[in-house]
Protein backbone atom coordinates (compact mmCIF):
# COMPACT_ATOMS: atom_id res chain seq x y z
CA UNK A 1 0.00 0.00 0.00
CA UNK A 2 1.19 3.36 -1.11
CA UNK A 3 1.56 5.86 1.80
CA UNK A 4 0.66 9.18 0.70
CA UNK A 5 3.22 12.07 0.72
CA UNK A 6 4.24 13.66 4.07
CA UNK A 7 2.51 17.12 4.14
CA UNK A 8 4.43 19.94 4.53
CA UNK A 9 5.66 20.23 8.10
CA UNK A 10 3.47 17.24 9.03
CA UNK A 11 4.60 15.01 11.80
CA UNK A 12 3.26 11.18 11.69
CA UNK A 13 0.88 10.47 14.51
CA UNK A 14 0.29 13.84 15.83
CA UNK A 15 -2.71 15.85 15.84
CA UNK A 16 -2.39 19.31 13.80
CA UNK A 17 -2.73 20.97 17.86
CA UNK A 18 0.34 20.69 19.82
CA UNK A 19 3.94 19.37 18.55
CA UNK A 20 2.54 19.19 15.17
CA UNK A 21 1.70 22.46 15.29
CA UNK A 22 4.80 23.29 16.65
CA UNK A 23 6.37 21.53 13.40
CA UNK A 24 3.93 24.04 10.97
CA UNK A 25 5.21 27.07 12.54
CA UNK A 26 8.84 25.83 11.96
CA UNK A 27 8.22 25.55 8.45
CA UNK A 28 6.43 28.33 8.11
CA UNK A 29 9.63 30.27 9.16
CA UNK A 30 11.72 27.80 6.62
CA UNK A 31 12.92 25.03 9.54
CA UNK A 32 12.26 21.37 9.25
CA UNK A 33 12.15 20.74 13.18
CA UNK A 34 14.80 17.93 14.25
CA UNK A 35 13.89 15.01 16.74
CA UNK A 36 15.74 17.05 19.48
CA UNK A 37 13.82 20.13 18.53
CA UNK A 38 10.28 18.07 19.35
CA UNK A 39 11.97 16.68 22.20
CA UNK A 40 12.73 20.45 23.71
CA UNK A 41 9.38 21.34 22.88
CA UNK A 42 8.02 19.12 25.04
CA UNK A 43 10.26 19.85 28.25
CA UNK A 44 8.82 21.89 30.96
CA UNK A 45 10.33 25.49 30.71
CA UNK A 46 12.96 26.59 32.73
CA UNK A 47 10.93 29.45 34.66
CA UNK A 48 8.50 26.53 35.42
CA UNK A 49 11.09 24.11 36.69
CA UNK A 50 12.13 27.15 39.02
CA UNK A 51 8.30 28.11 40.30
CA UNK A 52 8.04 24.04 41.15
CA UNK A 53 11.12 23.97 43.17
CA UNK A 54 10.15 27.33 45.14
CA UNK A 55 7.07 25.59 45.55
CA UNK A 56 8.26 22.74 46.99
CA UNK A 57 10.70 24.71 49.18
CA UNK A 58 7.49 26.53 50.65
CA UNK A 59 5.46 23.33 51.33
CA UNK A 60 8.01 21.14 52.17
CA UNK A 61 9.37 20.56 55.73
CA UNK A 62 7.86 23.88 56.88
CA UNK A 63 5.89 24.07 60.14
CA UNK A 64 2.97 25.77 59.82
CA UNK A 65 3.32 28.86 61.70
CA UNK A 66 1.05 28.87 65.11
CA UNK A 67 -0.16 31.52 67.67
CA UNK A 68 1.95 31.06 70.49
CA UNK A 69 1.50 34.21 72.45
CA UNK A 70 -1.76 37.28 72.92
CA UNK A 71 -0.78 40.20 74.66
CA UNK A 72 -3.85 42.39 75.42
CA UNK A 73 -2.81 45.90 75.46
CA UNK A 74 -5.23 48.90 77.19
CA UNK A 75 -4.22 52.82 76.76
CA UNK A 76 -5.58 56.25 76.78
CA UNK A 77 -3.35 58.20 74.99
CA UNK A 78 -5.61 61.63 74.95
CA UNK A 79 -8.74 62.54 75.67
CA UNK A 80 -11.35 60.61 74.44
CA UNK A 81 -9.40 57.51 73.54
CA UNK A 82 -9.83 54.34 75.50
CA UNK A 83 -7.88 51.90 72.74
CA UNK A 84 -7.95 47.89 73.77
CA UNK A 85 -4.75 46.53 71.31
CA UNK A 86 -3.65 42.71 70.60
CA UNK A 87 -0.53 42.04 69.81
CA UNK A 88 -0.13 37.94 68.54
CA UNK A 89 2.60 36.35 68.75
CA UNK A 90 4.10 33.48 66.89
CA UNK A 91 6.11 30.78 66.43
CA UNK A 92 8.50 32.19 64.08
CA UNK A 93 10.62 33.94 65.86
CA UNK A 94 10.34 37.81 65.79
CA UNK A 95 6.74 36.91 63.79
CA UNK A 96 3.79 39.41 65.43
CA UNK A 97 0.73 41.59 64.34
CA UNK A 98 -1.22 43.82 65.92
CA UNK A 99 -5.11 44.27 66.01
CA UNK A 100 -7.40 46.52 67.77
CA UNK A 101 -10.12 45.82 70.13
CA UNK A 102 -12.10 49.48 70.13
CA UNK A 103 -14.99 50.08 71.61
CA UNK A 104 -15.58 53.29 73.03
CA UNK A 105 -18.16 53.21 75.77
CA UNK A 106 -17.06 49.34 76.89
CA UNK A 107 -13.31 49.24 76.48
CA UNK A 108 -13.91 47.05 79.85
CA UNK A 109 -15.77 44.82 78.56
CA UNK A 110 -13.81 44.34 75.58
CA UNK A 111 -10.24 44.25 77.22
CA UNK A 112 -11.76 41.26 79.76
CA UNK A 113 -13.47 39.03 76.52
CA UNK A 114 -10.18 38.98 75.22
CA UNK A 115 -8.44 37.60 77.76
CA UNK A 116 -10.73 35.47 79.75
CA UNK A 117 -12.91 34.03 76.33
CA UNK A 118 -10.97 34.59 73.20
CA UNK A 119 -7.02 34.77 74.03
CA UNK A 120 -7.17 31.37 75.65
CA UNK A 121 -8.47 29.08 72.58
CA UNK A 122 -6.29 31.23 70.02
CA UNK A 123 -2.64 29.78 71.40
CA UNK A 124 -1.74 26.74 69.18
CA UNK A 125 -4.17 27.90 66.05
CA UNK A 126 -2.76 28.15 62.71
CA UNK A 127 -1.94 31.73 62.53
CA UNK A 128 -2.61 31.40 58.01
CA UNK A 129 -6.31 30.25 58.83
CA UNK A 130 -7.63 33.36 58.44
CA UNK A 131 -11.18 32.50 57.26
CA UNK A 132 -11.31 29.78 59.72
CA UNK A 133 -10.35 31.41 62.79
CA UNK A 134 -13.04 34.34 62.18
CA UNK A 135 -15.82 31.94 61.78
CA UNK A 136 -15.21 30.43 64.74
CA UNK A 137 -14.70 33.89 66.63
CA UNK A 138 -18.45 34.73 64.44
CA UNK A 139 -19.89 31.99 66.36
CA UNK A 140 -17.88 31.96 69.43
CA UNK A 141 -20.68 33.69 72.04
CA UNK A 142 -23.34 31.45 70.36
CA UNK A 143 -25.35 34.49 69.78
CA UNK A 144 -23.73 36.65 67.01
CA UNK A 145 -23.13 39.80 65.56
CA UNK A 146 -22.62 41.83 68.31
CA UNK A 147 -20.16 44.79 69.39
CA UNK A 148 -18.35 43.06 71.72
CA UNK A 149 -17.55 39.52 69.79
CA UNK A 150 -17.82 41.60 66.62
CA UNK A 151 -14.26 43.45 68.12
CA UNK A 152 -12.76 40.63 69.36
CA UNK A 153 -13.23 38.85 65.92
CA UNK A 154 -11.85 41.93 64.56
CA UNK A 155 -8.61 42.22 66.89
CA UNK A 156 -7.52 38.70 65.83
CA UNK A 157 -8.34 39.36 61.91
CA UNK A 158 -6.19 42.67 61.46
CA UNK A 159 -3.12 40.67 63.63
CA UNK A 160 -3.33 37.77 61.28
CA UNK A 161 -4.15 39.93 57.99
CA UNK A 162 -0.64 41.93 59.02
CA UNK A 163 1.43 38.32 60.12
CA UNK A 164 0.24 37.27 56.56
CA UNK A 165 1.57 40.40 54.80
CA UNK A 166 4.85 40.05 57.05
CA UNK A 167 5.59 36.59 55.97
CA UNK A 168 4.86 37.62 52.22
CA UNK A 169 6.78 40.85 52.24
CA UNK A 170 3.87 42.45 50.82
CA UNK A 171 1.44 45.16 52.57
CA UNK A 172 -1.93 43.74 52.81
CA UNK A 173 -3.57 45.75 50.26
CA UNK A 174 -1.80 43.73 47.96
CA UNK A 175 -2.52 39.88 49.02
CA UNK A 176 -6.49 41.71 48.76
CA UNK A 177 -5.89 42.14 44.96
CA UNK A 178 -3.17 44.93 44.45
CA UNK A 179 -4.10 48.97 43.95
CA UNK A 180 -7.15 50.09 42.74
CA UNK A 181 -6.01 53.71 43.32
CA UNK A 182 -3.34 55.78 44.17
CA UNK A 183 -4.23 57.27 47.64
CA UNK A 184 -7.50 56.87 49.52
CA UNK A 185 -9.60 59.94 49.06
CA UNK A 186 -11.16 61.68 52.36
CA UNK A 187 -13.47 63.88 53.62
CA UNK A 188 -12.86 66.61 56.54
CA UNK A 189 -15.32 67.67 59.13
CA UNK A 190 -16.14 71.40 59.26
CA UNK A 191 -18.51 73.29 61.81
CA UNK A 192 -19.33 76.03 63.90
CA UNK A 193 -21.75 77.81 65.72
CA UNK A 194 -23.32 79.86 63.31
CA UNK A 195 -23.56 79.40 59.59
CA UNK A 196 -20.85 82.19 58.60
CA UNK A 197 -18.95 80.42 61.17
CA UNK A 198 -19.42 76.74 58.87
CA UNK A 199 -18.98 78.53 56.00
CA UNK A 200 -15.15 79.69 56.85
CA UNK A 201 -14.13 75.90 58.56
CA UNK A 202 -15.16 74.95 55.39
CA UNK A 203 -13.26 76.89 53.25
CA UNK A 204 -10.05 76.78 55.31
CA UNK A 205 -10.56 72.43 54.67
CA UNK A 206 -10.84 72.87 50.91
CA UNK A 207 -8.30 75.26 51.06
CA UNK A 208 -5.92 72.42 52.38
CA UNK A 209 -6.77 69.89 49.52
CA UNK A 210 -10.31 68.53 50.86
CA UNK A 211 -13.02 68.40 47.95
CA UNK A 212 -15.32 66.77 50.12
CA UNK A 213 -16.86 68.39 53.45
CA UNK A 214 -19.32 67.36 55.99
CA UNK A 215 -20.75 70.30 57.40
CA UNK A 216 -22.30 70.10 60.86
CA UNK A 217 -24.07 73.40 62.90
CA UNK A 218 -23.40 73.35 66.73
CA UNK A 219 -22.64 69.14 67.32
CA UNK A 220 -24.74 66.64 65.97
CA UNK A 221 -28.44 68.18 65.78
CA UNK A 222 -27.54 71.62 65.50
CA UNK A 223 -29.99 73.76 63.96
CA UNK A 224 -32.22 72.19 65.94
CA UNK A 225 -31.40 72.94 69.45
CA UNK A 226 -33.59 75.10 72.15
CA UNK A 227 -31.66 77.06 74.49
CA UNK A 228 -32.10 76.11 77.92
CA UNK A 229 -34.78 76.60 79.81
CA UNK A 230 -36.57 78.68 76.66
CA UNK A 231 -39.66 77.16 75.62
CA UNK A 232 -42.68 75.78 76.27
CA UNK A 233 -41.96 72.82 78.90
CA UNK A 234 -43.48 70.47 81.80
CA UNK A 235 -43.43 72.06 85.04
CA UNK A 236 -40.53 70.99 87.33
CA UNK A 237 -39.46 69.16 83.95
CA UNK A 238 -35.86 68.87 81.68
CA UNK A 239 -34.81 72.32 81.34
CA UNK A 240 -31.48 71.88 79.55
CA UNK A 241 -30.94 71.97 75.68
CA UNK A 242 -33.76 70.37 73.74
CA UNK A 243 -34.11 69.14 70.15
CA UNK A 244 -36.66 70.06 67.99
CA UNK A 245 -37.05 68.28 64.32
CA UNK A 246 -39.24 70.66 62.82
CA UNK A 247 -36.86 73.27 63.66
CA UNK A 248 -34.07 71.43 62.23
CA UNK A 249 -35.49 70.64 58.97
CA UNK A 250 -35.93 74.10 58.52
CA UNK A 251 -32.82 74.94 59.70
CA UNK A 252 -30.25 72.39 57.61
CA UNK A 253 -31.12 73.70 54.24
CA UNK A 254 -30.79 76.93 54.89
CA UNK A 255 -27.60 75.95 56.11
CA UNK A 256 -26.02 74.51 52.78
CA UNK A 257 -27.96 76.68 50.57
CA UNK A 258 -25.90 79.18 52.58
CA UNK A 259 -22.57 77.16 51.92
CA UNK A 260 -23.60 76.69 48.49
CA UNK A 261 -23.96 80.25 48.10
CA UNK A 262 -20.51 81.66 49.77
CA UNK A 263 -18.60 78.60 48.25
CA UNK A 264 -20.14 77.50 45.05
CA UNK A 265 -20.50 74.20 43.32
CA UNK A 266 -16.67 72.73 44.04
CA UNK A 267 -17.26 71.45 47.32
CA UNK A 268 -18.84 68.39 47.60
CA UNK A 269 -20.76 68.80 50.78
CA UNK A 270 -21.81 65.83 53.13
CA UNK A 271 -24.09 66.25 56.85
CA UNK A 272 -24.66 63.74 59.42
CA UNK A 273 -28.58 63.64 60.57
CA UNK A 274 -27.02 61.40 63.73
CA UNK A 275 -30.66 59.21 63.66
CA UNK A 276 -32.26 62.57 64.81
CA UNK A 277 -35.60 62.43 63.07
CA UNK A 278 -38.50 60.46 62.54
CA UNK A 279 -39.05 59.09 59.58
CA UNK A 280 -41.37 61.43 57.95
CA UNK A 281 -39.13 64.00 58.92
CA UNK A 282 -36.33 62.57 57.77
CA UNK A 283 -38.60 62.33 53.98
CA UNK A 284 -38.90 65.92 54.14
CA UNK A 285 -35.48 66.90 54.79
CA UNK A 286 -34.16 64.41 51.94
CA UNK A 287 -36.81 66.46 49.70
CA UNK A 288 -35.56 69.94 50.63
CA UNK A 289 -31.84 69.12 50.19
CA UNK A 290 -31.75 68.19 46.47
CA UNK A 291 -31.47 71.64 45.31
CA UNK A 292 -27.73 71.88 46.97
CA UNK A 293 -26.91 68.48 45.67
CA UNK A 294 -25.70 66.79 48.49
CA UNK A 295 -22.48 64.10 48.32
CA UNK A 296 -24.17 62.00 50.71
CA UNK A 297 -26.77 62.72 54.43
CA UNK A 298 -25.66 60.02 56.68
CA UNK A 299 -27.66 57.91 59.28
CA UNK A 300 -30.82 59.77 58.08
CA UNK A 301 -32.62 57.36 60.25
CA UNK A 302 -31.78 54.91 63.27
CA UNK A 303 -31.49 51.36 62.38
CA UNK A 304 -34.50 50.42 63.97
CA UNK A 305 -36.28 51.73 61.08
CA UNK A 306 -34.26 50.77 58.02
CA UNK A 307 -37.65 49.99 56.19
CA UNK A 308 -38.39 53.75 55.65
CA UNK A 309 -35.19 53.53 53.14
CA UNK A 310 -37.68 52.17 50.71
CA UNK A 311 -40.44 55.30 50.69
CA UNK A 312 -37.11 57.83 50.78
CA UNK A 313 -35.91 56.27 47.74
CA UNK A 314 -39.07 56.56 46.15
CA UNK A 315 -39.23 60.30 46.78
CA UNK A 316 -36.06 61.82 46.66
CA UNK A 317 -33.06 62.14 44.67
CA UNK A 318 -30.60 62.79 47.48
CA UNK A 319 -28.09 60.40 47.92
CA UNK A 320 -28.09 57.89 51.57
CA UNK A 321 -25.38 56.74 53.33
CA UNK A 322 -26.33 54.49 56.79
CA UNK A 323 -24.81 51.73 58.52
CA UNK A 324 -22.58 53.52 61.10
CA UNK A 325 -24.49 51.89 64.16
CA UNK A 326 -24.69 48.32 62.16
CA UNK A 327 -23.39 45.46 63.02
CA UNK A 328 -24.98 42.67 61.53
CA UNK A 329 -25.28 41.27 58.08
CA UNK A 330 -28.72 41.65 58.17
CA UNK A 331 -28.41 45.13 58.88
CA UNK A 332 -26.87 45.96 55.88
CA UNK A 333 -27.45 43.31 53.45
CA UNK A 334 -31.35 44.26 52.43
CA UNK A 335 -30.49 48.37 51.82
CA UNK A 336 -27.46 47.18 49.48
CA UNK A 337 -29.09 44.54 47.50
CA UNK A 338 -32.09 46.65 47.32
CA UNK A 339 -30.83 49.50 45.83
CA UNK A 340 -31.77 52.19 48.67
CA UNK A 341 -28.39 53.63 50.16
CA UNK A 342 -25.18 55.18 48.31
CA UNK A 343 -22.66 54.81 50.52
CA UNK A 344 -22.57 51.92 53.33
CA UNK A 345 -20.85 53.66 56.80
CA UNK A 346 -20.26 50.65 58.62
CA UNK A 347 -17.30 50.64 60.98
CA UNK A 348 -14.20 48.16 59.87
CA UNK A 349 -13.83 47.47 63.58
CA UNK A 350 -17.33 47.02 64.67
CA UNK A 351 -18.25 44.40 61.95
CA UNK A 352 -15.51 41.85 62.11
CA UNK A 353 -12.34 43.23 60.24
CA UNK A 354 -10.67 42.64 57.11
CA UNK A 355 -12.36 39.84 56.64
CA UNK A 356 -16.08 40.98 56.53
CA UNK A 357 -15.19 44.35 55.39
CA UNK A 358 -14.26 42.72 51.91
CA UNK A 359 -17.12 40.63 51.65
CA UNK A 360 -19.40 43.93 52.60
CA UNK A 361 -17.09 45.34 49.57
CA UNK A 362 -17.85 42.71 46.82
CA UNK A 363 -21.64 43.29 48.13
CA UNK A 364 -21.69 46.86 46.99
CA UNK A 365 -19.93 46.01 43.47
CA UNK A 366 -22.76 43.81 42.74
CA UNK A 367 -25.47 46.48 43.42
CA UNK A 368 -23.63 50.07 42.72
CA UNK A 369 -23.26 50.49 46.38
CA UNK A 370 -20.08 52.41 47.48
CA UNK A 371 -18.49 51.91 50.91
CA UNK A 372 -18.21 55.42 53.12
CA UNK A 373 -16.09 53.45 55.99
CA UNK A 374 -16.59 55.64 59.30
CA UNK A 375 -13.30 55.78 60.58
CA UNK A 376 -13.77 58.81 62.65
CA UNK A 377 -14.09 60.13 66.42
CA UNK A 378 -12.67 58.20 69.29
CA UNK A 379 -11.20 55.18 66.44
CA UNK A 380 -7.75 54.82 66.12
CA UNK A 381 -4.60 53.97 64.36
CA UNK A 382 -4.46 50.37 63.46
CA UNK A 383 -8.70 50.73 62.58
CA UNK A 384 -7.79 53.50 60.52
CA UNK A 385 -5.47 50.99 58.58
CA UNK A 386 -8.05 48.47 58.42
CA UNK A 387 -10.06 50.24 56.24
CA UNK A 388 -7.15 51.87 54.32
CA UNK A 389 -5.91 48.38 53.15
CA UNK A 390 -9.53 47.53 52.07
CA UNK A 391 -10.36 50.74 50.47
CA UNK A 392 -6.89 50.73 48.56
CA UNK A 393 -7.90 46.73 46.40
CA UNK A 394 -11.30 47.71 46.14
CA UNK A 395 -13.30 48.90 42.78
CA UNK A 396 -16.68 49.74 45.16
CA UNK A 397 -14.92 52.63 47.13
CA UNK A 398 -16.73 56.02 47.83
CA UNK A 399 -15.27 57.36 50.39
CA UNK A 400 -13.54 57.43 53.78
CA UNK A 401 -13.97 59.39 56.95
CA UNK A 402 -10.55 62.05 57.69
CA UNK A 403 -8.65 61.34 61.02
CA UNK A 404 -5.87 62.65 62.78
CA UNK A 405 -4.04 61.71 65.23
CA UNK A 406 -1.24 63.60 67.86
CA UNK A 407 2.06 63.26 68.03
CA UNK A 408 2.08 60.84 71.14
CA UNK A 409 -0.31 58.78 69.24
CA UNK A 410 2.23 58.78 66.43
CA UNK A 411 4.72 57.99 68.80
CA UNK A 412 3.42 55.53 70.76
CA UNK A 413 2.25 53.46 66.87
CA UNK A 414 4.91 54.21 64.42
CA UNK A 415 3.72 53.95 61.36
CA UNK A 416 0.28 55.40 61.56
CA UNK A 417 -1.49 56.64 58.04
CA UNK A 418 -1.23 60.41 57.29
CA UNK A 419 -3.69 62.43 56.16
CA UNK A 420 -2.19 65.10 53.28
CA UNK A 421 -3.87 67.15 50.94
CA UNK A 422 -7.50 65.44 51.29
CA UNK A 423 -5.47 62.09 50.83
CA UNK A 424 -4.96 59.14 53.43
CA UNK A 425 -1.28 57.36 52.99
CA UNK A 426 -0.13 54.47 54.44
CA UNK A 427 3.27 52.65 54.88
CA UNK A 428 3.27 50.54 52.55
CA UNK A 429 5.53 48.37 55.01
CA UNK A 430 4.69 44.23 54.48
CA UNK A 431 1.53 43.89 56.49
CA UNK A 432 -0.83 46.30 57.97
CA UNK A 433 2.36 48.80 58.08
CA UNK A 434 2.24 50.06 61.92
CA UNK A 435 3.40 49.04 65.07
CA UNK A 436 2.94 49.31 68.87
CA UNK A 437 5.66 50.43 71.23
CA UNK A 438 4.52 49.33 74.31
CA UNK A 439 6.70 50.46 76.96
CA UNK A 440 4.86 54.31 75.20
CA UNK A 441 1.49 52.31 75.80
CA UNK A 442 2.28 51.68 79.26
CA UNK A 443 3.08 55.50 80.13
CA UNK A 444 -0.80 56.10 79.53
CA UNK A 445 -2.82 54.02 81.24
CA UNK A 446 -6.27 52.70 80.37
CA UNK A 447 -9.01 55.34 81.42
CA UNK A 448 -12.72 55.14 80.84
CA UNK A 449 -12.86 58.57 81.40
CA UNK A 450 -15.64 59.65 78.78
CA UNK A 451 -18.84 57.70 79.61
CA UNK A 452 -22.24 58.06 77.29
CA UNK A 453 -21.65 62.26 75.98
CA UNK A 454 -24.07 64.11 76.11
CA UNK A 455 -25.25 63.95 71.91
CA UNK A 456 -26.38 60.07 73.06
CA UNK A 457 -28.78 61.37 75.50
CA UNK A 458 -30.19 64.41 73.87
CA UNK A 459 -33.72 64.92 75.17
CA UNK A 460 -36.70 67.06 73.58
CA UNK A 461 -39.09 69.47 75.02
CA UNK A 462 -40.88 67.51 76.66
CA UNK A 463 -38.07 65.38 78.29
CA UNK A 464 -37.63 62.62 76.45
CA UNK A 465 -34.52 60.58 74.48
CA UNK A 466 -33.75 61.77 71.43
CA UNK A 467 -32.32 58.52 69.54
CA UNK A 468 -28.44 59.37 68.88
Amino acid sequence: MTRPPNRPGAVRGASPSGVAAYGLRATILGAMPSRRDLLKALLPAPWMLRAADLYAQATRGLPPVTITNVKVIGTSPGPGYSWVFLKVETSEPGLYGVGSANDRYLCWAAKAALEKHYAPFWIGKQADRIEDLWQWNYQRSYWRNGPITNVCATALDSALWDIKGKRAGMPVYELLGGKARDAVPCYAHAGGPTMDACVESAQEWHEKGFRHVRVQMGGYGGGGFIAPGEGSRPESGFQGQAFDEELYVDTIPQLFQHLRDKMGWDVKFLHDVHEHLSPASAMELAKRLEDVKMFFVEDILPPEQIQYFRQIRQQTTTPMAMGELFTSPQEWRPLISEGLIDFIRTRVGMIGGITQAKKIAALCEQFGCRTAFQEGGENDPINQLLAYHVDMSISSFGIQEENDFPEAVREMMPGAAELRGGYLYGSDLPGLGIDIKEDVAAKYPLVDDHHTSDWTTVRGMDGSLVRP
